[in-house]
């Protein structure tokens, strides 16, 4: 009965991976911080494979790499506005190692959004002014992370009566249980 919902989750994360200006195009993700802090950033997604592994772009002296280093659970968070539906995933962050894989990545990024990658100076560092911003003439901090979900919330708000599903990765496939909203 669940599976016209569990479709629907991985259709629009596919858009928002693949179509420009779709509300899933960008999420909230949350790491927790070596302090014990939740830290939340909007993270944009740039692939989605067949068994619903996420996969972002970031800077390797990112903080939210220091993060997932010290603890890879990883909470996301997806709304489309339109469709008044809401998506709370729980993964798994693994940092990607493959080096074919990453450069094979880094040259499908533009010019101007390898910039995001080449700083002198580590995201998040004290900077004089954005003018004095420093590039780095070789080199780069690109890194991918892919996040395997295993538990995924789904709310889809209606006046007619909300509708949430968990569903939890098992060894077999997933398993859902509807929620009380």
């Amino acid at each position: 009965m669940t599976t016209e919902f569990f479709d629907e989750i991985k259709e629009e994360l596919r858009k928002g991976a693949y179509e420009q200006g779709h509300p899933f195009r960008y999420f909230a993700m949350a790491t927790l911080g070596v302090d014990k802090l939740a830290r939340l950033r909007l993270i944009a997604l740039r692939n989605v494979s067949q068994d619903l592994k996420l996969t972002f772009f970031t800077d390797k002296r990112s903080k939210k790499m220091l993060h997932i280093k010290e603890n890879n659970k990883v909470s996301l968070l997806f709304y489309h506005p339109q469709k008044l539906l809401q998506l709370r995933i729980e993964g798994i962050a693994r940092i990607n190692a493959d080096q074919f894989q990453i450069q094979k990545s880094w040259e499908n990024i533009g010019t101007e959004s390898r910039k995001d990658y080449i700083t002198k100076e580590a995201p998040g560092s004290p900077l004089e002014s954005p003018d004095s911003l420093e590039y780095l003439k070789e080199g780069d901090y690109f890194s991918i992370v892919e996040i395997n979900p295993f538990r995924i919330e789904y709310l889809k708000l209606n006046t007619a009566g909300h509708t949430k599903i968990r569903f939890s990765k098992r060894e077999k496939g997933w398993s859902s249980e509807f929620l009380v909203p």
